[in-house]
């Protein structure tokens, strides 16, 4: 069958976690989750990654949005290493991990033979509705960009409530700053007005104010 790709419903699953056995994506109905895998517990990069994503809990639940890792790590190291973060770092990992055996791994193309037996840092954006919205792949020696992560899914939200479209590296594009773009008009007429309507630099390439 392949992995799931964007515009897929997330594949049904049961899971045990550090907060117990769940069923994904059903458990996280009417949210968004954030699941990202990690290559091992008690790793330098990892353990940088996870304090990373819990200072941002805050940011992503006044999103409306869960985390939840996962590596190929039993429930007792996941246990151990979520106490050893809290004991070294003074930071408590609030979110569940997953404990894979690999299938769940295999299922996300998380395991990229080239790169190893164990998960790259794969990241899955799923929406409310159990769809995904972005699949994000980095190699095990490359940390990754959390603030990045909390913009994607602020990007989404604003993206589906408003019909538009993200410029680059909104909110702080070169050209438009803050403002989004107008997806682009599929008659002459739309073309024709679409001027009057919204600041243009043509009329295939329209912005606004949000």
């Amino acid at each position: 069958m392949g992995i799931p790709l964007l515009g897929e419903k997330f594949p049904e699953m049961e899971v045990l976690t550090t907060h117990g056995k769940i069923k994904l994506p059903d458990v996280y109905k009417g949210k968004w989750f954030v699941l990202f895998s990690h290559p091992a517990d008690f790793t330098p990069v990892c353990t940088t990654e996870f304090i990373g994503f819990q200072k941002r809990y805050d940011e992503f639940k006044k999103l409306g949005a869960e985390l939840i890792g996962l590596s190929v790590d039993q429930v007792f190291s996941h246990i151990k290493w979520v106490e050893w973060i809290k004991e070294k770092v003074g930071v408590e990992i609030e979110f569940p991990i997953i404990a894979d055996t690999g299938k769940v791994a295999e299922t996300l193309g998380m395991i990229h033979p080239a790169k190893g037996s164990n998960t790259v840092r794969a990241v899955f954006v799923v929406d409310p509705n159990g769809v995904i919205r972005t699949i994000l792949y980095y190699p095990q020696e490359l940390g990754r960009n959390i603030d990045e992560v909390v913009r994607i899914v602020k990007a989404f939200q604003i993206a589906d409530r408003n019909k538009v479209a993200m410029p680059a590296n909104w909110p702080e594009n070169e050209l438009f700053k803050d403002e989004v773009i107008i997806p682009p008009p599929t008659t002459v007429e739309e073309a024709k007005k679409r001027k009057e309507q919204y600041e243009c630099l043509d009329w295939w390439l329209c912005h606004k104010k949000i």
